[in-house]
């Protein structure tokens, strides 16, 4: 789809003749039933104003609320807390969140994150009535995002009725990040024209039929940021390892001959692995991030010259690494690219690009099932988010993760994992502080004794050791002893 007109470099906030109504107005103006379609996306970008007045209304509500990805405080704390929603799609993390989802109190559904714009707006997810959205600037037809975009520009099409925010407490200049591109409709949908991750092929700006525009509401409120530990040495050793295999990788692969292509999931652990990549020499290659949330650690490798474009959806940053971006957001936006997630996370775009997709996990089991959401295989965590998308559609699919938690009380590597979020066939490598696993062309029971003997602490290493040696005397293709992997997690 060709972008629109853009109404070019803005310099003011407000234009045109948009109507301009307070938080509480508007909330009441939406139906106690409603499904409402939000931004928001690594917790920033969200809005606040109106999930704030939905928590509190007198009114009792039942809101279906979908967004793209993780949103902040004010939603997914404040209101899901306030008893006001009755279902909810398709990212959380906040305890408030899960404990409501563990007790079914929400009807919770979990998708991915390059999928749910076309879910909502081709797929029959929801009936969608109302898109609240968080902005720069807006208007008659068009607004200018803040700090993410996720699947802003589909929902904005297929909302009935669009509340924006205007989020004075954001920069204007983040208008140069933005490039909104949207794929046509099924089955008319052509190729997407983006040969580099650097590339823009769109607008700043989500266009959107004037007559949808119900209210804008001013707001000066902070995003949620995030906080990150500092890396343990556990961290620094898988670190150390996925740069061993990385620097195989590239010798082993003519595909990494100018350049490699990296995703990274958010965290404390991404920031050591963005740290290691930081000193390592890549000999002459481009490094090149394309994946779905920028952290404080690729403007680390920005600014020491060592990374060459980063494409994302989302701005997952510390206080100290969005006010970095805050104070200098036109130089960054030379490198940096904030994109819808349909396209930052699109299958295509991933194979493309040949991306190396590292991400991480709760446990894994010795076949390489991976469970990323679920603690005990019942008890939710978090959504799946944008991890599919990777593991599925990378070139080469990393799960890194620490052997252990909790001071070593706990395997992370486990016999059988009872909920698996990317099966044996999506991933490739395992990285422990104990070593790497490359389990590519293995049959199970071989991926099941290198990981083992690779990744499993050794602590625990000798008991699946053992329980592997048991149930190879089974003639299966995979054996199991579901009762014994069962009674591991006692």
């Amino acid at each position: 789809m060709s972008p629109g007109p853009s109404p070019g470099p803005v310099e003011s906030r407000l234009h045109d003749d948009v109507p301009i109504v307070d938080a509480e107005s508007a909330a009441a103006a939406i139906d106690p039933g409603a499904t409402v379609l939000t931004s928001g996306f690594g917790s920033v970008g969200y809005p606040k104003a109106i999930p704030l007045a939905l928590a509190s209304s007198p009114r009792d509500l039942s809101l279906t609320l979908v967004a793209s990805g993780k949103v902040g405080d004010k939603i997914d704390v404040e209101l899901v807390g306030s008893g006001q929603v009755e279902r909810r799609f398709s990212y959380q993390s906040s305890r408030v969140a899960r404990e409501k989802t563990d007790t079914r109190e929400i009807a919770f559904s979990d998708r991915n994150a390059s999928s749910i714009g076309d879910e909502v707006q081709y797929g029959g997810l929801v009936d969608p009535d109302v898109a609240v959205v968080e902005a720069v600037a807006v208007g008659e037809d068009w607004f200018i995002p803040s700090t993410s975009l996720g699947q802003v520009p589909a929902f904005v099409e297929a909302a009935d009725t669009l509340f924006v925010e205007l989020n004075r407490h954001q920069p204007l200049e983040l208008q140069t990040l933005h490039d909104v591109y949207r794929p046509d409709a099924p089955p008319n949908r052509g190729p997407i024209p983006l040969s580099d991750p650097g590339e823009r092929i769109g607008t700043p700006h989500v266009e959107f039929d004037s007559e949808k525009l119900a209210g804008v509401v001013e707001t000066d409120l902070a995003d949620s940021t995030y906080t990150f530990r500092d890396p343990t040495d556990d961290d620094l050793a898988i670190a150390a390892n996925l740069g061993s295999f990385l620097r195989r990788e590239m010798d082993r692969s003519p595909v990494f001959d100018d350049a490699i292509h990296l995703q990274f999931g958010v965290g404390s652990l991404g920031n050591a692995l963005m740290g290691e990549l930081k000193e390592m020499d890549f000999g002459g290659r481009d490094v090149v991030y394309f994946g779905e949330l920028i952290q404080d650690g690729l403007f680390d490798m920005l600014d020491a010259g060592r990374l060459e474009s980063a494409s994302a959806t989302s701005l997952a940053l510390t206080d100290e690494g969005q006010q970095r971006l805050f104070d200098d957001v036109e130089r960054y936006a030379e490198d940096v690219v904030l994109r819808p997630a349909d396209i930052s996370n699109h299958p295509s775009l991933i194979n493309q690009f040949g991306v190396v997709g590292v991400n991480s996990a709760i446990e894994v089991d010795i076949y390489g099932n991976v469970n990323s959401t679920h603690v005990h295989g019942e008890r939710m965590i978090n959504g799946v988010g944008g991890s599919a998308d990777y593991n599925r559609n990378a070139l080469v699919t990393v799960c890194a993760l620490p052997s252990t938690l909790n001071d070593g009380a706990v395997s992370r590597i486990v016999p059988q994992t009872f909920h698996v979020d990317h099966t044996e066939h999506d991933v490739d490598i395992f990285v422990t502080e104990q070593g790497v696993a490359d389990v590519r062309g293995l049959s199970p029971v071989e991926r099941a004794e290198l990981v083992v003997e690779r990744c499993a602490h050794p602590e625990y290493a000798p008991e699946l050791r053992s329980y592997l040696d048991d149930v190879s005397e089974r003639e299966y293709h995979i054996p199991q002893d579901i009762k014994r992997a069962a009674e591991w997690f006692e």
